[in-house]
């Protein structure tokens, strides 16, 4: 079996010619270590045993993301653990990540080199907000919450696997403690896409990437949003930031809804493909 019959057979199934030819690099080199001369050069049955191989393509034939079958995304230059049951860490949420550390950076006085900043990151998932922000915030010491049991376990294998300092704790978004000037930073990516969106999603999250992270009711956009905006009135310090991934189709109901949440100078910033996709705002 060579790299240009496994790309193909995936067209056959569906797959736009990219799609197919970037999952079958990913399942190539992620979980047979192959590089890109080796699949250009030679049979894929040099690396990868026939039966193992058949049952990954079988799954991506039926559209399982390739994630999941290799079982780690990349994301922030670091390899995380996924399996069904936590969402698959997206580029878009890697810009986020950036934006906080860029911000504290900036923002750090010069003199304080044994600065603690206290970080929260609210339906962690996979931990992959949680673990970057640890790992790449000198002395950050980060919480990180979510409801499932199974991303839970999925963020504890990221935070020993990685040796990040992140304390995952199950808590509800809708239904939070009574804290106070605890947090620096809080962020989060919760669910944020209406029901009505789902019939233009692909199959592989459809199918297999878990609802609770993804979707939210017709009639409540913003319910999480609203929820985690008014535990951060409290539970941010004076001066502490609120960051959220967002849809775009709600960029600006989100900015009059922190305003309402007594939380100042709400900033939106576009992703890569220039959508409204952040937002931040602070506790004054």
């Amino acid at each position: 079996m060579r790299y240009n019959e496994l790309w193909r057979m995936l067209v056959q199934k569906g797959y736009p010619d990219g799609e197919a030819k970037a999952v079958v690099r990913t399942l190539l080199t992620d979980k047979y270590g192959m590089s890109m001369a080796d699949m250009l050069c030679c049979d894929v049955d040099e690396y990868a045993d026939a039966d193992s191989l058949a049952a990954d393509v079988a799954r991506l034939m039926a559209y399982c993301p390739v994630q999941y079958v290799v079982g780690k995304a990349w994301f922030c230059d670091r390899q995380f653990a996924v399996r069904p049951g936590c969402l698959i860490p997206r580029p878009e949420t890697e810009e986020l990540c950036q934006w906080i550390i860029t911000d504290y950076l900036q923002h750090k006085p010069l003199d304080d080199d044994n600065a603690k900043p206290s970080i929260l990151d609210i339906g962690t998932g996979s931990g992959c907000i949680a673990v970057t922000l640890s790992l790449d915030i000198s002395g950050a010491v980060v919480d990180a919450w979510d409801i499932s049991d199974d991303a839970i376990a999925i963020a504890r294998d990221n935070v020993r696997t990685l040796g990040a300092n992140v304390n995952v704790l199950k808590c509800d978004a809708l239904n939070p403690p009574s804290d106070v000037d605890k947090y620096d930073i809080i962020v989060s990516n919760p669910p944020y896409i209406c029901q009505r969106e789902s019939r233009d999603m692909s199959a592989n999250v459809m199918q297999y990437e878990p609802h609770t992270a993804l979707f939210v009711p017709d009639d409540n956009a913003l319910l999480f949003y609203r929820g985690i905006a008014r535990y951060a009135s409290s539970a941010l310090k004076h001066g502490g930031t609120l960051y959220f991934e967002i849809n775009p189709l709600y960029a600006e109901d989100m900015r009059n809804m922190l305003i309402n949440e007594h939380l100042s100078d709400p900033e939106i910033r576009t992703d890569q493909y220039e959508k409204q996709r952040f937002i931040k705002s602070t506790r004054i």
